[in-house]
């Protein structure tokens, strides 16, 4: 359970780097859509809610 949970963690924070990684270029666009900046910061947000969560699970097995 445990080997899960940490394979699990570290595929999330890839993607947490992945989303901000998609935002920082969004920046960098000056013709970019504000709301893929947006949707791509609320995926951050729950991504790294996940990360949070699986880190307690971690905690407690």
């Amino acid at each position: 359970m445990r080997v899960i949970l940490l394979i699990l963690l570290g595929l999330d924070m890839l993607a947490v780097i992945g989303v901000m990684l998609a935002g920082v270029l969004g920046m960098a666009n000056p013709e970019r859509d504000p709301h893929i900046s947006n949707r791509l910061m609320r995926w951050r947000v729950v991504l790294q809610a996940l990360a949070i969560g699986l880190v307690a699970a971690l905690m407690l097995t």
